[in-house]
């Protein structure tokens, strides 16, 4: 593994060409000559380059705590709930929901799938209202829907009825992760995203043990009111309560943050500016970079990474307590069983994320690794015929670390798309790929094979070594690409920086004291807070 001293500069380097996307070789590589470069206050229009006062080491860091305290609790309560309530299904179906709404042969399969439908239909207009609307406003309504539309899947008793509750609550959670990306890319710097994706991805996996908890706890219940329907209803009302807070305590963007002060506003916006994604507010849809995003080698490289990811995530989720069951443990044991899986890929999540923020070169070698688990697994799963069941478990086990792949890609489109209509236009294709899989995945578990699978657990062994050779393909490709912009532009550049700022300086941050440094120091000009692509950023190079 590289070491961090492999992956930065020690020092604060500023490359300075004629201008932010120009090709003159001037180069500048201490603090002492950035100061003296970038103290002149000669830049003055729409408020870009006035001077907002000084934050030092202790008040950056107190500002961005202030920031996570406020921003991560909200993602990372949202994207719990909205893990427990897509999967509550897998528990629902071991507490009576297939017999209660009469589902018969693959009545359950299109149920779990049909969610997928509902979110393949919303996920890219809503990617477009994401960076057009008031975000917190926007989610927060979204969250009354989904909340609403949880709850009533209780008052179902046929198959219609579930269909047709499943496909909206895909509508509603469409929302979510490309909302969820957006205020990470506003809020934070390209080596700070992977690490709060990961935070936030992980509530996935505390969903999961809560809602396994939940799940063992409810089915204790014997009253009247099947089980199953508790836990809509009790998830359903936890969610639309969510959505008071989202309204209430999340800003809409920086510069709407009443919790920081107006010199911190502006501190905290020049921060992404040099050293994140750019600016994200007062944006507007740009066709040329959509076709951009589709003319993007790596385009297609994440989004077949990501559709061979999740085809075996969407199986495993929706028959995981089935596959337990059919190990020997009750329907009760197989919720509990569910933690250990959960409490493994809280591990994996969160990090592999703080890796991937750590070393600017490791996020594909880790996309990589951390699906090699799975192949061994899905491998002893399909032979439980001849081995023990206590192997086919430990099988299962190591399948847990397979959901660490796509948040790893979620912070990879973060950190190395630019341009916020070319951003959210990969995210959508993202989500597209995330649907296609978690459509395709359950169909595999073919009921007929029940309660082997064979057919399914060989789908995910090769689905996850095709995974393994995708991400080294990816990565070869963008250390090319990297070598051929540092050849025609005649500089390094920096995969920790947003590209050319304050009249064409490049910035490459060993730490958090020099993006104090550089955003004390360095004047912006009106055309940083431009909306540009990574592909018209000089001096822009991707995290590999």
């Amino acid at each position: 593994m590289a070491s961090p001293s492999d992956e930065r500069e020690p020092l604060l380097q500023l490359h300075q060409p004629e201008s932010s996307h120009g090709q003159s070789r001037f180069v500048m590589d201490t603090a002492e000559e950035i100061h003296m470069a970038t103290t002149s206050n000669d830049a003055t229009n729409d408020g870009a380059g006035d001077a907002i006062g000084n934050i030092d080491q202790v008040g950056a860091r107190r500002l961005l705590r202030r920031i996570d305290w406020r921003i991560m609790p909200l993602l990372f309560l949202t994207y719990t709930l909205n893990f427990m309530d897509k999967t509550i299904l897998s528990s629902a179906a071991v507490f009576g929901l297939r017999e209660d709404t009469h589902l018969k042969g693959t009545n359950y399969s299109w149920v779990s799938s049909v969610f997928y439908f509902g979110f393949l239909l919303w996920a890219y207009p809503t990617t477009l209202l994401v960076a057009r609307l008031p975000i917190a406003k926007y989610l927060a309504v979204n969250t009354f829907f989904w909340g609403a539309v949880v709850a009533l899947t209780a008052a179902c008793s046929d198959y219609g009825g579930l269909i047709t509750v499943r496909f909206f609550l895909g509508v509603a959670e469409a929302t979510i992760s490309p909302a969820l990306m957006f205020i990470t890319s506003t809020w934070y710097t390209r080596d700070e995203i992977p690490t709060r994706t990961g935070i936030w991805f992980a509530g996935n996996s505390v969903g999961g043990i809560i809602a396994s908890l939940l799940a063992y706890g409810i089915g204790h219940i014997t009253n009247s009111l099947s089980p199953w329907r508790w836990m809509f209803i009790i998830l359903g009302v936890a969610t639309f309560l969510l959505g008071f807070g989202l309204f209430f305590l999340l800003p809409d963007t920086i510069s709407d943050a009443k919790f920081l002060t107006p010199q911190e506003r502006q501190w905290a916006g020049d921060r992404v500016v040099i050293a994140g994604m750019g600016r994200t507010e007062k944006t507007s849809w740009k066709r040329e970079q959509v076709l951009e995003c589709l003319r993007d080698p790596k385009t297609w490289l994440i989004w077949s990474i990501a559709l061979l990811c999740q085809i075996p995530n969407g199986g495993t989720q929706n028959f995981a307590n089935l596959v337990i069951t059919s190990f020997g443990f009750t329907s009760l044991q197989s919720t509990l069983i569910n933690i250990p899986y959960s409490v493994i890929s809280i591990v994996a999540i969160s990090g592999t994320g703080w890796l991937a923020g750590r070393f600017r070169s490791m996020n594909c070698i880790l996309i990589g690794l951390i699906v090699l688990p799975p192949v061994v697994g899905s491998a002893l799963i399909g032979s439980r015929n001849s081995i023990p069941h206590g192997v086919s478990l430990f099988g299962y086990f190591l399948l847990s670390t397979g959901p660490a792949g796509l948040p790893l890609l979620l912070s990879l489109v973060q950190s190395d798309y630019r341009g916020v209509t070319k951003k959210m236009t990969m995210t959508a294709l993202l989500f597209i790929a995330y649907c296609v899989g978690n459509i395709v995945g359950p169909q595999l578990f073919i009921s007929t094979e029940e309660p082997t699978y064979g057919t399914a657990f060989r789908a995910i062994m090769i689905c996850y070594a095709l995974v393994v050779c995708l991400a080294a393909m990816l990565r070869f490709y963008l250390q090319l690409v990297n070598k051929r912009r540092q050849r025609e532009e005649g500089i390094e550049g920096s995969a920790g920086a947003s590209g050319a700022v304050g009249g064409g300086k490049v910035a490459d941050f060993a730490d958090s004291r020099n993006v104090t440094e550089a955003v004390n120091e360095v004047q912006l000009r009106p055309e940083d807070y431009e909306d540009v692509t990574d592909w018209k950023t000089f001096g822009f190079r991707y995290r590999l």
